[in-house]
């Protein structure tokens, strides 16, 4: 699906999602699909895959791009993230790359 015919769509600029990847931020399902050129279906689809870098809702474009990278069978696959429902808590080495690098940011602040 276009995304000028996208109606979840229709208030993100790309502008905005393009300067959010270049300061490293993270993007929403929405932000994401505009950046990845997919619809929001599809992006919410990706945010449930197992093993998608998603993080409390939000993905970083770098993150992605190694998630894709391994997908495609260019470096060995990395075990799957557990899921958002598993009880346990999260240890840093279970997050995306950069959700690792927040956490022990702000534990050494």
């Amino acid at each position: 699906m276009k995304r000028a015919h996208d109606k979840q769509l229709g208030d993100i600029r790309l502008e905005d999602v393009i300067e959010k990847r270049r300061l490293d931020q993270a993007l929403n399902a929405k932000e994401f699909a505009v950046s990845a050129g997919v619809s929001y279906s599809t992006a919410r689809a990706w945010f449930r895959l197992p093993g998608f870098p998603v993080f409390r809702g939000v993905v970083f474009w770098q993150d992605f791009v190694q998630w894709r990278t391994n997908k495609d069978g260019r470096n060995p696959v990395e075990p799957p993230l557990p899921s958002s429902n598993n009880a346990a808590p999260l240890s840093p080495s279970s997050l995306p790359p950069r959700a690792q690098r927040i956490l022990l940011e702000a534990a050494s602040a």
